[in-house]
């Protein structure tokens, strides 16, 4: 007889190490070795004890498998697991969880890193801002990584070497100028950053991550996740905008991503009622899949993340309403207030941050030279208040705005002289933020960039209405169309080879597009005739096979009835089956009554020492009495208490 083997890994293969490259936010690389049931939070470990970093939640690993869709490393899988790719593997070390106060970050190191990235965002178009926030930008950047502008070291044109903007417009690269040479003298490389990184929170398209999708008219849009909810944009504006506490739920079948949530009724004047709320529901179709399931892992990451007060409080959440069908998933990590709470406990020297040199970012060398996809109109500013605004609307035949555009529904449009200069606070020009310079740092911007006095409680009552109607309406973001095609794709694609359509190999199916089908096609409408017929002709078939099978049976009951005989053999065999079972009905319960009785009698001692009566007894007869008077005095307490 031969044993049963099973198949186990080996202990050669169990030992067996894999190169992990991860590239970092500077463009540096940092290698390591896993085998094969390391877990993903090894990688995110590593890379942060290189760093020295303690605020570790932020941040992600990303990956890109052999489809050319993105990923994030999940920590607690093995990384194996996750990977397609070939050995061996290429990972990024990125900005997962972009802090809702970035105030309240307490390392410095911690702040570099989110500069970092938001230096990318700029440059790949996905951080997209009007022309003064992007001019204040990019000035803070060549400031952090210049320093103080010299006469006899920067020529006139020494913007013109970086690339800072997927398209930078000369009138955009003088106003950078001018804001570098003038408002940041004098500020070190960690007050740059620190002004950089509280202007960019300010945004619109801060923290955005963005998915690229159609909706159902077959328009793009990109979806992205923040952290005060679920955004939608199109053009150069933000359609919608769905808090996470009006968020319901996230699920996807197939291509199709749903966002269920609820919204404010609004009148025909324009008012909210917030006592009328109506249901929302919001579809997007992706280009396959696997990008579906992301945006829907992401967004309940995100959810989870700022929404939730503890990570105790995360649920395990599914992509359908049937519990076998679909992906479960659910976030692990700590969330929003864990993380400021950890920060705040934190108590050590700060950590030497080890700055880049802005030559160095292979990023900026590399891609400077390559033309993006970006589906960019001319820049102009979006004040008409300077010489230079009518200069482009002569040249660009470009219509002036009248009013100034409100980026956020949580400030006021800022003035002409708040937009030129935000308020930051000077520091020396050597030294380093401390935490109480960046205290003071917040309060000073704070007050500039909100460019208001305090209100009393019915103007807030008012502001509070303006922002949930802001929320429901679209929202100009730039003057520019977001259209962040580089960040999507690992390779950035040519507009004349499709740019994000080439995600999108067929076109989506939406309704509005099946029935410009239906009434423009002759061919789809004989299609649907044929179909019609076919069925209609099964139909028949059916109900007259239905009809045959009626008349059989009503021939062979008026043969039955019309033979005496066999009526009374009938009636005999349901006589007899009547009373054999009025029989059993009466003997088998007064049986067993007499069987769990207390009646000593030679017979039913025996039965009762059968082993399948013992077995009965345990098994059948004794919870079905404990369920019986449980009921029965459930019943009772009904009755006395009524």
């Amino acid at each position: 007889m031969k044993m049963l083997r099973f198949r186990s890994p080996s202990i050669r293969s169990l030992d067996q190490e894999t190169l992990c490259t991860i590239r970092l936010l500077d463009d540096s690389e940092i290698s390591c070795s896993i085998q094969r049931d390391t877990k993903g939070q090894f990688l995110l470990d590593h890379v942060c004890n290189h760093y020295n970093l303690l605020e570790k939640d932020y941040f992600g690993i990303r990956y890109v498998d052999p489809e050319k869709q993105r990923h994030w490393l999940d920590p607690s899988k093995p990384v194996v697991r996750q990977m397609k790719a070939q050995q061996p593997y290429m990972m990024c070390f990125r900005v997962k969880f972009y802090p809702n106060e970035p105030m309240k970050i307490k390392e410095e190191l911690t702040r570099y890193l989110l500069y970092l990235q938001l230096k990318r965002d700029v440059y790949h178009g996905r951080l997209l801002c009007p022309f003064a926030d992007a001019a204040y930008l990019g000035a803070c950047i060549i400031q952090a990584e210049l320093g103080d502008y010299d006469p006899d070291e920067h020529p006139s044109d020494y913007i013109r070497d970086f690339k800072l903007f997927p398209k930078q417009s000369l009138k955009l690269e003088r106003k950078i100028i001018e804001i570098h040479k003038n408002e940041l003298r004098g500020q070190s490389a960690a007050l740059a950053e620190l002004n950089m990184v509280q202007r960019a929170h300010t945004l619109e398209t801060y923290g955005v991550d963005p998915h690229p999708c159609k909706d159902f008219t077959g328009s793009t849009a990109f979806l992205g996740f923040t952290a005060t909810g679920f955004v939608v944009f199109q053009g150069n504006k933000r359609i919608h905008l769905l808090k996470w506490a009006d968020v319901s739920k996230l699920k996807f079948e197939g291509k199709t991503f749903y966002v269920i949530g609820i919204q404010k009724e609004i009148s025909l004047t324009g008012r909210i009622h917030c006592n009328t709320m109506k249901k929302l529901v919001l579809t997007f179709h992706t280009s396959t899949p696997a990008a579906c399931k992301h945006l829907w892992k992401c967004g309940v990451e995100n959810q989870a993340f700022y929404k939730c007060a503890k990570s105790s409080q995360i649920k395990t959440v599914s992509s359908s309403n049937i519990f076998f069908k679909g992906s479960r998933y659910r976030y692990s990590g700590r969330v929003a207030k864990e993380v400021i709470e950890a920060s705040s406990k934190i108590q050590r020297d700060p950590p030497t941050v080890r700055r880049a040199q802005f030559g160095q970012s292979r990023s900026y060398n590399s891609l400077s030279h390559k033309n993006l996809i970006m589906n960019m109109e001319p820049l102009v500013p979006a004040l008409p208040s300077t010489n230079e605004y009518e200069e482009t609307a002569t040249d660009n035949g470009v219509v002036a705005l009248k009013e100034a555009v409100h980026l956020s529904q949580l400030e006021a449009p800022p003035t002409e002289a708040e937009l030129c200069d935000p308020g930051p606070v000077n520091a020396p020009a050597g030294g380093d933020v401390s935490p109480a310079a960046a205290a003071a740092a917040a309060r000073v911007f704070t007050e500039t960039s909100n460019g208001r006095p305090q209100t009393s409680k019915p103007e807030l009552d008012e502001e509070e209405e303006e922002e949930e109607e802001s929320s429901n309406e679209a929202l100009t973001i730039s003057e520019l169309v977001y259209s962040p095609c580089a960040s999507m794709l690992p390779t950035p694609v040519e507009d004349h080879q499709g740019g994000v359509d080439l995600l999108f190999s067929s076109p989506v199916q939406s309704p509005a597009w099946l029935l410009r089908e239906l009434h423009a096609d002759p061919d789809i409408q004989a299609q649907l005739e044929a179909e019609r017929e076919r069925d209609r002709a099964y139909e028949r078939v059916r109900q007259a096979g239905r009809s045959r099978v009626g008349g059989v049976l009503s021939s062979g009951l008026r043969l039955l009835s019309s033979n005496e005989r066999a009526n009374a053999c009938l009636l005999s065999v349901a006589r007899f089956v009547a009373v054999v079972t009025g029989v059993l009905l009466v003997v088998v319960p007064t049986l067993l009554l007499l069987l769990e009785s207390d009646i000593d009698v030679s017979f039913l001692r025996e039965i009762r020492q059968t082993p399948e009566f013992q077995q009965f007894h345990y098994e059948y007869y004794c919870p079905l009495r404990r369920w019986v008077l449980c009921k029965i005095g459930k019943a009772l307490e009904k009755l006395w208490s009524d």
